[in-house]
């Protein structure tokens, strides 16, 4: 396949890395419509830092595509605590699994990076071209930088080899298989979290992190999935895109969303002890608006449908201490 072809994905082999996660999972639900075969591989299975074991499992099941959803997450205290992990772990995986990608002729790859990337301080709406135009945000750059070096491989492996691999960056994302530990998970599903807690123990309050004011963009999980294949059977080329809903809101708004969304009525007490991170970040929508693409799936649905999934699957998150 030349590059910038359509690409069908219609009775291919697809591999989607990092299946188990909530957005391995949306892309391999997403890909039951489109006719293709999804191959998995688990952690137990196959780890993916481990450049032999991939190298051989690509050999055996011989992928036509592949969906680089795979990574170590977490938040803001999850990243700022464990930097190392962040760095390396992403680093092996991306490269392994590009690498293996092309010694057994992938015909199209995605690797799947995040709005991080971006300078702390970047002009909003963030375009695409803000790339390595200014210092990262502290408290995640050791994650930004793999996601970097990640897209940095895609286009280097195209350049070098003619591969058909492309990168997309997804805002801040929330939805079903969402990670609710309140240790390691992000903002979205930890106000989840701690708002049913709180309305279940009749608590007078709970507590935001931070000033309330910075502003955060968020997308549906199956909305990011929907682009991703729209994505992969539509565009070829060497800059990556960016995938977000194209608007914001603040985290004092979003808290008072989830609030309403779980039915708790109590106060909402601000811990300005707690680091606010990024003002605001809030990714450019114009070039996958460009390419065809808008979202389908309003926040406060699918904060409501977000939580509707916490509560029939609450039994795997550890009970709050």
């Amino acid at each position: 396949m030349a590059l910038g072809e359509p690409f069908d994905l219609a009775d291919k082999r697809v591999f989607v890395a990092g299946h188990r996660g909530m957005v391995g999972s949306a892309i391999a639900r997403r890909l039951v419509a489109e006719g293709s075969t999804v191959l998995t591989a688990g952690r137990d299975a196959l780890d993916l830092k481990d450049q032999i074991a991939v190298r051989a499992w690509f050999a055996d099941q011989r992928p036509d595509a592949v969906f680089l959803a795979a990574a170590k997450v977490g938040g803001i205290l999850a990243n700022d605590t464990y930097p190392a992990d962040f760095l390396y772990d992403n680093l092996m995986i991306e490269a392994n699994v590009i690498e293996a990608a092309n010694r057994t002729d992938v015909a199209k790859l995605m690797f799947l990076g995040s709005s991080c990337i971006y300078p702390k301080f970047a002009a909003q709406p963030i375009v695409e071209d803000s790339l390595l135009t200014g210092p990262l945000e502290p408290t995640n750059e050791w994650y930004a930088i793999a996601k970097i070096a990640g897209i940095k491989l895609a286009q280097a492996y195209r350049r070098q080899h003619g591969r058909d691999y492309i990168s997309v960056m997804p805002t801040n994302l929330y939805g079903p298989g969402d990670n609710f530990d309140l240790e390691s998970s992000h903002v979205m599903p930890a106000l989840i979290r701690k708002a049913h807690e709180a309305k279940l123990s009749g608590a007078p309050s709970i507590v935001m992190w931070g000033t309330g004011t910075p502003r955060r963009e968020f997308l549906h999980v199956d909305d990011l999935a929907d682009a991703c294949v729209h994505l992969m059977k539509t565009y070829s080329d060497f800059g990556h895109v960016n995938v977000g809903s194209g608007t914001d809101v603040t985290i004092a708004e979003l808290t008072e969303m989830v609030c309403k969304a779980i039915g708790y009525t109590g106060d909402i007490v601000k811990d300005t002890g707690k680091p606010d991170g990024t003002p605001r970040k809030l990714m450019s929508a114009d070039k996958l608006r460009g390419l065809g693409w808008s979202p389908s799936i309003a926040l406060e649905d699918g904060i409501a449908g977000a939580y509707t999934w916490f509560l029939e699957n609450q039994g795997q998150f550890r009970a709050v201490a």
